[in-house]
């Protein structure tokens, strides 16, 4: 059963607000929704695809893979650095080893791995996926596993999924394509954003530097390199007013 969140006039814009196995009674859905609904700080949902309408939820997660047990995860991601990142198991001098993503330099003179959040890989990556799909996995396998602890990994996890502050890769990358498209400037595109500054003779002009800084383009103050995060409020304001698009179109799933 798909939990489908569509427009109220057109029906259209569907969605996905969850995905209930065929085991689950009807009344989760409900629950689902209402939850959803009273949640103030907003939930995370993505576009219903076709392959919704076929997957089984859940059906990896429950699939009896002894090699994945023994290795929680053989699945390297490398970031444009070469820096990779793995689920490990962390040192066994503690009583119970903890699963985290680990980071390795290219480096050959650097250090052993060292441990990072879900967020610091994301945010390596600029990309959610495959950190939460790989993520959602080793937690649903180590759930009940009484020598592997997840209780940070979990956490991180949570944290991100509800977190108001998301990647702006995709906003960064509408944002150029509308300016040449249109032939805007960034001074234009800011000024719709109400980002006005005056120079010495008074003359107004968009404030490029916000833009950019939003936009993951140049480094905020203090800083060498560029974020790659926005807060939803700010997207909302620079997809809606600055390039007269839907927020949704430049959010990334």
């Amino acid at each position: 059963m798909l939990v489908v969140d569509r427009d109220a006039t057109t029906l259209g814009d569907c969605r996905l607000v969850a995905h209930l196995a065929a085991d689950e009674p009807p009344e989760n859905a409900a629950l689902v929704c209402e939850q959803y609904l009273g949640d103030a700080a907003g939930r995370w949902c993505r576009c219903v695809t076709a392959e919704d309408l076929e997957v089984v939820p859940f059906a990896e997660a429950e699939e009896e893979d002894s090699e994945a047990q023994a290795t929680p995860s053989m699945t390297a991601l490398t970031d444009k650095q070469g820096r990779t990142y793995r689920l490990e198991l962390g040192s066994a001098e503690l009583s119970i080893r903890e699963l985290r993503w680990y980071r390795r330099s290219p480096s050959p003179e650097a250090e052993s791995a060292e441990p990072v959040s879900v967020r610091e890989v994301i945010a390596s990556l600029e990309s959610y996926e495959p950190v939460r799909t790989l993520t959602c996995r080793a937690l649903a396998l180590h759930h009940d596993d009484p020598v592997i602890s997840i209780a940070m990994l979990r956490s991180e996890h949570a944290r991100m999924e509800t977190s108001q502050i998301v990647l702006n890769r995709g906003l960064r990358r509408a944002a150029l394509a509308t300016a040449a498209a249109q032939d805007l400037s960034m001074s234009e595109i800011a000024l719709r954003c109400g980002k006005v500054k005056h120079d010495s003779k008074g003359k107004e002009s968009g404030e490029t530097s916000w833009l950019a800084r939003r936009l993951g383009i140049a480094p905020e103050s203090g800083k060498s390199t560029p974020t790659p995060w926005i807060h939803t409020d700010v997207l909302a304001l620079i997809a809606r007013r600055g390039l007269g698009i839907s927020p949704r179109e430049v959010e990334l799933g």
